[in-house]
Parts: structure tokens; C-alpha cells; sequence
């Protein structure tokens, strides 16, 4: 993985050593204070490049173009609210997306498999364990997002989602994102209602350079990609953990975030 990864400024292989649980106490911090941390330059510059090498042309053949219009949480019927809530909003997202058995003899693949990655992830989560998907299709994707496609406001299912970005196009693509607007116990519809209405002023922006590592807790923090813009697409890849082992979508999940079962 010294091939992959920078491991001089990221030692995810030497768990006791005093400059892993620098990291690990920096990424606690920031985890807590902004509901996610990154780590600039994770991936190397040359299995960045290999991987899209090998994806890019795939994207023009045989990924599935995924387009739909969703509400913030992905759900025909949101549980006690009427129907002419603004909650009820509906945003368009689109993108090309590359499923995990598309690019099994990748980087991506390396990384997601690597366990020392997955126990630090763990350890940053205050996790006893992470376990990879037993699902050849959702365990991680490569996406694509051309001219005109972005990622539409919305909660993630998952506790938290950990994505690398491989290209960035040549304008837009812009991370936006709400810390912690709800919480377990409180959905804040109101609160939603404003973020969808386009009035909440703690919106926060990011805009990350690829090799970054970006992990953030995304079920109660709702966030956004802006369309890119320009001819260079925006990839990214996303990397998806479980905290018990053999994890896998319904084929309902599957037909409709990949356009098929197997």
C-alpha cells in the first residue's frame, strides 16, 4: 500500500505509533467539531491516474446513468407530514456511476479492502468494528459527474459515508452541507423545510482537490454537490462500511441506484 497511499503523513499500517494516534486524535476532532475531516493527498498521484485510465472509457460504455427526482430523504411517504410540506421538495440529481464489480482490479479496490483502513475508520468512528459489504455491486462505486450533473440535497442511510476524489471538473462540483440538522431524536422538520426553501444561512461550502479523502456523518448532516461544469467530468469514488459483517442492498436498492440486480 506504499505504493497507494501516503503513509508517511497518513501511518494508517502502524496503529501504536505516536504519529497514527495524532491522526487519529485530529480526525476525532474535526469529526466532531464539523461532522467530517479529509485528508489532503491520501491516494498517490499515479493510481489516481491508473484508475481513471481504466474507468473513464468504462463510463463511456457501460455505466448506468442514474437520474432521478427525490425529496431531502429518498421516501415517497415522510412518516406525520401532510402532503403540501415543503419537505416534499423534489431535486434532481444525475450522474454515471461504475458499480464495485466494475473496477475490482483497481486502487479503489485495494483501499477498500485494506483492513488497516477499515480499523482506522472504525477507530475514528468509536466503532468496535467495520466490516465491507458482502455486495459486489454497492460495496464502493466510481462515479461520474459530465457537464450539467450533480448530486441533489439529501440524508444519507448509511452513519457516515467516506468518499475519495479522483478529477475535478474544470468549474462547479461544489460541496455544500448542514451539520448536524437533525438528530436521533429530533427530525427538525422545521428546520428542513428552511434548508429546502434555500433560507438556512449555516450552509457551509467545500471544495476539495482530488486525492482527498473526505469522511463525514452524513445521516443528519443533508448535503450537496453543484453540477460541474466544462468537459472534464468530476469522479469520485464512494467507499461503504457496515458495522456487521455480509451487508448487501435489496435488488429493489440495486435496480434502482445501478439498473440491476447482479
Amino acid at each position: 500500500m506504499h505504493d497507494i497511499l501516503d503513509l508517511e503523513t497518513y501511518p494508517l499500517d502502524q496503529p501504536d505509533s505516536v504519529a497514527f494516534k495524532a491522526l487519529l486524535a485530529r480526525c476525532k476532532a474535526d469529526l466532531a467539531a464539523h461532522g467530517m475531516f479529509n485528508l489532503v493527498g491520501f491516494m498517490k498521484p499515479a493510481p489516481i491516474a491508473e484508475t481513471l485510465a481504466y474507468a473513464l472509457p468504462k463510463f463511456e460504455t457501460e455505466a448506468f446513468r442514474h437520474e432521478r427526482m427525490h425529496n431531502v430523504y429518498f421516501k415517497k411517504i415522510i412518516p406525520d407530514v401532510p402532503d403540501d410540506s415543503p419537505l416534499y421538495t423534489q431535486f434532481q440529481t444525475s450522474n454515471l456511476t461504475l458499480c464495485g464489480d466494475q473496477v475490482a482490479p483497481t486502487a479503489v479496490t485495494q483501499l477498500y479492502e485494506w483492513q488497516p483502513f477499515v480499523d482506522f475508520l472504525a477507530a475514528v468512528m468509536d466503532r468496535a468494528a467495520l466490516y465491507p459489504m458482502d455486495d459486489a455491486l454497492a460495496r464502493l462505486n466510481v462515479m461520474a459527474y459530465g457537464d450539467g450533473q450533480g448530486l441533489n440535497w439529501h440524508f444519507d442511510r448509511s452513519e457516515f459515508t467516506t468518499t475519495l476524489l479522483l478529477q475535478a471538473p474544470e468549474a462547479g462540483s461544489t460541496f455544500l452541507y448542514r451539520t448536524d440538522l437533525r438528530t436521533a431524536d429530533d427530525p427538525n422538520h422545521e428546520g428542513v423545510a428552511k434548508l429546502v426553501r434555500g433560507e438556512d444561512t449555516q450552509v457551509q461550502a467545500l471544495d476539495v482537490t482530488p486525492s482527498t479523502l473526505n469522511v463525514f456523518r452524513g445521516v443528519n448532516t443533508p448535503h450537496c454537490v453543484t453540477p460541474a461544469k466544462g468537459p472534464r467530468p468530476r469522479v469520485v469514488t464512494v467507499l461503504t462500511y457496515y458495522e456487521t459483517p455480509g451487508a448487501q442492498f435489496s435488488d429493489e436498492e440495486r435496480l434502482g441506484f445501478y439498473g440491476r440486480t447482479s
